[in-house]
């Protein structure tokens, strides 16, 4: 008597109903391929394995009978594209992708085997020797399933250990930022330290010279008393307050100084240019004489140009009869008059 394979079926005691995979189950599917392909539609570039990957699932997902027969193997299988999927829209590194994507190609071809191998023990419960036949290559067909599964979870071992070095090293490398940082952090504090240490101490060299601050520089005014009358040679009184301005130059090797000389308005421009000139040089005489390179000091005489007091008055005059010595900053510049 000739029977349908339905008939065949109920005989041998399987069911005729076709499988198919849980609702939930298959929204949850649905909703992370849809997700894994629209994360890879903004993305800029593309990857082949993970296109041959969604292309063998598509195909895998329109036979209905591997979705009927192997059910639990291709739902791995979409688990596996949209892992894939996310590292891609991760931007993950394309060799982590192609491995994803490779991992999800064999996940489908697992499925499709499984299938082919419950396909072949139904046919199979209705033929004698065919049947065995196809057990015996159904088993074969399961060894190399099974092989497949192995050389996946060892693969996907090796990524494992390779993404716990990766990140045994991201935090190495933090740590050694960090150390860093406070090194640097450390020696700020230091440098402001040092800082505040050399501001205060040229607070007080200024206040010993009595310094003035100006736009030109530091300025020490020497005035007349320091001097013979219509005389250049520096009185011995002077030498303390030279002392102090070559320990000042000493201690600060980047900045130069200008010596400047001026008189009163008695006598006559010739006499009075030629006084201040000299006066200039022998203040920087004194400095070189105690230590200070000749080339950082330099003279200038302006004569009675430049008063800072009127010179109708003793007093006046005395005020206007100096010699000013303008220091630089640390670049050793001097703003001209």
């Amino acid at each position: 008597m000739i029977r349908t394979p339905q008939q065949r079926q109920a005989a041998l005691g399987l069911s005729t109903r076709p499988l198919s995979l849980p609702r939930s189950a298959t929204a949850l599917a649905t909703l992370a391929l849809l997700a894994g392909l629209a994360a890879c539609a903004g993305m800029p570039q593309d990857n082949a394995a993970l296109n041959q990957a969604r292309s063998q699932l598509q195909a895998a997902q329109a036979d209905g009978q591997t979705s009927r027969l192997a059910a639990p193997e291709l739902q791995r299988a979409v688990d596996a594209v949209a892992q894939a999927d996310a590292a891609f829209a991760r931007r993950d590194s394309a060799e982590s992708v192609d491995h994803l994507s490779y991992l999800a190609a064999q996940r489908v071809v697992i499925a499709e085997e499984t299938r082919r191998q419950r396909q072949a023990e139904a046919t199979s419960a209705t033929a004698g020797l065919e049947r065995d036949r196809m057990r015996l290559a159904a088993r074969t067909r399961e060894a190399d399933a099974a092989q497949r599964t192995a050389a996946v979870a060892q693969q996907s071992a090796a990524l494992a250990q390779q993404s716990a070095v990766l990140a045994q090293g991201r935090t190495e490398a933090a740590e050694r930022q960090g150390d860093a940082a406070q090194r640097e952090a450390l020696a700020a504090r230091q440098g402001t330290r040092d800082a505040q240490m050399r501001a205060e101490v040229l607070e007080r060299q200024l206040s010993d010279m009595k310094a003035r601050k100006t736009e030109r520089g530091l300025v020490v005014t020497i005035g007349d008393v320091l001097f013979d009358n219509n005389r250049a040679e520096m009185r011995s009184g002077a030498g303390r307050s030279m002392d102090q301005l070559v320990a000042f130059m000493k201690q600060y090797p980047m900045r130069k100084a200008l010596v400047e000389g001026f008189t009163d308005s008695v006598g006559s421009d010739v006499d009075n240019q030629n006084l201040s000139d000299r006066r200039a040089e022998a203040v920087r005489g004194a400095l070189v004489g105690r230590g200070v390179a000749a080339e950082r000091v330099t003279t200038q005489g302006y004569g009675e140009a430049y008063p800072v007091s009127d010179n109708d008055s003793a007093s006046g005059r005395q005020a206007n009869r100096r010699v000013e010595i303008v220091i630089s900053d640390d670049s050793g510049s001097i703003a001209a008059r």
